[in-house]
């Protein structure tokens, strides 16, 4: 596979992260990629940009060095009734790419069954185009119905290389996602890869997601990270303006 899409990286604005926008952009290109999403923390993570930031994108352009710009936000899942932490209007006024996922500062959790209703319920929000690592084991899940559910909505499962680091210490990751590809391929299910880029050199670096796909017999057809214009079909965002 060679990758032409990585929807899920962070710049400085992040709070936590250690490139800029065009650092980012310059990356990517050298990396022959046409699509790149930069989708800076929304505000329940520490450190991270205020609200002002977001609304402020329209001043970015959308093409920088040959390569299309999706300027959004990871969204926070808050809790088991899948609330987030920027208002649907905000999010659609905003944000080209909207993520959402489970981090650990910010989540209040219940049950397996409980927080697989909640991540359903995000998972169904229309404005959501993707859900980040759903499989790095920061609440437990019942994987089958949320990827029938992703299926069902369109929304992509992002299979996030960043968490399969081994360095991370995440140790339900492996095992996580190797059981959401199998059922992906089970029930044909598109799905993402995402390289959660922190400095531009990580941009659309899957070394740790590859071998997944390998180990589990992955239909190349079911990545889009190849497929640009499948990718912005299948999410919705193909009618945006650049």
């Amino acid at each position: 596979m060679r990758p032409l899409v990585d929807a899920h990286t962070h710049t400085i604005a992040s709070g936590h992260a250690f490139s800029t926008i065009q650092e980012m952009a310059r990356a990517a290109a050298a990396k022959g990629l046409r699509l790149l999403g930069i989708t800076e923390h929304a505000p329940s993570i520490p450190g991270t940009c205020n609200p002002i930031y977001f609304r402020n994108l329209h001043v970015v352009p959308r093409l920088m060095y040959g390569v299309r710009l999706l300027l959004g936000a990871e969204l926070n899942i808050l809790d088991t009734r899948g609330s987030l932490d920027l208002d649907d209007d905000f999010c659609r006024r905003f944000l080209d790419i909207r993520i959402a996922g489970i981090h650990y500062q910010c989540w209040k959790g219940g049950s397996r069954e409980e927080n697989t209703q909640g991540l359903i319920a995000v998972i169904r929000n229309p404005l959501i185009h993707i859900i980040s690592h759903p499989g790095d084991g920061t609440a437990e899940l019942l994987f089958e119905p949320i990827v029938l559910a992703a299926k069902e909505a369109h929304t992509l499962l992002e299979i996030n290389a960043s968490s399969l680091d081994p360095f991370r210490g995440k140790e339900q990751a492996l095992s996580n996602n190797l059981e959401i590809l199998r059922l992906c391929k089970r029930h044909r299910a598109p799905l993402i890869l995402g390289s959660d880029a922190h400095i531009s050199f990580r941009v659309a670096d899957y070394t740790h997601a590859l071998p997944l796909l390998r180990e589990t017999g992955f239909p190349d057809e079911l990545v889009v990270n190849d497929k640009p214009d499948l990718f912005l079909s299948y999410t919705g965002i193909e009618g945006m303006g650049d």
